[in-house]
């Protein structure tokens, strides 16, 4: 006799369906890194205050309004914590699901999008651009003459020595839009018409020429290389690239609060942005290209929270998966973190660092001066002030929040980290 018989055909139902309800709630939830205690993970409590503390006297001192902090070690939390203010006018409380714009963070987003469209075999690192943007195929390069006295001549163009490959844009070496020789042919023939797309425009760059040879010089592109990359994931999905991101990455990752579009029930938790003047933090408005509903391209544009950000670099760290959810293979997300451009970096100054896919590599910790990333870190960071990096030697994430660009913050932010790290 089976133990239940007595209330067979008569039982409530109830309890089933409350247990299949619940595993939906959490099914749909998305991974969230847990909270930990941090001698649990090796880290110092009272070290960990020293953050705060860093953070308040940059507040003290006008450097920032206000800050997010989150570090999380062995795949737990152990500092959380908000400070400051996101409104000074106002004068409102920052809060930990602030949310910031989080500008260039956006490109290591956009390079997890094409790495794992090359895992499913649907894009090549090595395929020229021209492949999914026809107009890429005759690609100029400018060179600017030097004058009979001596001076700079004036800028012509000459065909390209190759195409221009994805693995070019992601790594930063296209020579796209990188603010060179090219700068003003560029604005003039490509235009980032903000009531666009992303498509239009990275048509409209094809016929732009480039700053140099593609591959032979590491050179940023703010925007207009890294958003080329959006069009690429959408030719290659079928999808807009702010559906891919959205279907894709956020929503299996519990990324709740992260689009390009913050809609109007969440507007009360965005950060005001403020800048550094002689007399104080002055407000200052956000930039078109921030405030367009239509273009959304892999280069900048995404509004985060710290907490969100933290399940995208946590997935990083442990080698492309957040509880039960993959997104990347362990040797693919090695690759993301591996130097792909020789010196090209370091030519630029950045001593002790090369470059990965859309992200920086420390190569070697005591070179990078004035970097407190341990070697084999790797991470990004935004024009806003916003950083974070993932140190997969020491299973550590590490994400910074603030809504004021430049200064000492964030090398002061890596050193405050790495400190409380006792075993």
């Amino acid at each position: 006799m089976r133990a239940n018989s007595a209330c067979d055909g008569a039982c409530p139902r109830w309890p089933v369906l409350f247990v299949l309800v619940f595993l939906l709630a959490v099914a749909t939830t998305g991974a969230q890194v847990p909270a930990g205690a941090p001698d649990d993970v090796g880290l110092s409590a009272k070290r960990l205050d020293r953050i705060g503390e860093m953070i308040q006297r940059a507040i003290d001192a006008k450097q920032i309004s206000g800050a997010v902090t989150v570090v999380a070690r062995r795949g737990h939390v152990a500092h959380f914590e908000a400070r400051g203010l996101m409104n000074v006018e106002a004068n409102a409380p920052m809060r930990k699901d602030a949310i910031f714009p989080i500008a260039s963070m956006t490109k290591p987003v956009t390079g997890v999008a094409i790495l794992m469209l090359v895992e499913e075999g649907k894009i090549r690192l090595a395929d020229p651009v021209s492949r999914f943007v026809p107009e890429f195929k005759e690609t100029k390069v400018a060179i600017q003459g030097s004058g009979s006295r001596g001076e700079e001549g004036d800028i012509y163009t000459v065909p390209a020595k190759r195409e221009v490959t994805v693995h070019d844009l992601i790594t930063h070496t296209s020579g796209l839009g990188s603010g060179g020789v090219a700068s003003d042919a560029t604005s003039r023939i490509a235009p980032r018409d903000e009531t666009g797309t992303v498509a239009d425009w990275a048509a409209a760059l094809g016929a732009a020429p480039l700053d140099f040879q593609p591959g032979t010089r590491w050179r940023y592109s703010g925007l207009a290389g890294i958003d080329t990359l959006g069009r690429i994931v959408e030719v290659a999905s079928g999808l807009t690239f702010d559906e891919f991101l959205r279907q894709r990455i956020f929503e299996p990752l519990g990324m709740k609060d992260t689009a390009f579009n913050v809609p109007e029930d969440k507007k009360s938790r965005v950060v005001r942005l403020y800048r550094r003047t002689p007399e104080g933090l002055e407000l200052f408005p956000p930039p078109e290209w921030l405030a367009t509903t239509t273009l959304h391209g892999g280069g900048g544009g995404l509004w985060s929270t710290a907490e969100d950000y933290l399940q995208f670099a946590q997935m990083l760290v442990n080698g492309g998966e957040l509880n039960g959810t993959r997104l990347l293979g362990p040797r693919t997300v090695e690759l993301m973190a591996s130097n792909h451009v020789g010196d090209l970096y370091e030519k630029v100054g950045a001593v002790g660092l090369g470059f990965g896919l859309t992200v920086d590599v420390v190569l070697d910790g005591v070179a990078a001066r004035g970097d407190h990333r341990s070697t084999g870190s790797f991470g990004w960071l935004g024009a806003f002030g916003t950083a974070w990096w993932v140190d997969p030697g020491e299973d550590l994430t590490a994400i910074l929040m603030v809504q004021t660009p430049g200064g000492p913050l964030r090398a002061d932010f890596q050193n405050a980290v790495i400190q409380a790290i006792v075993d």
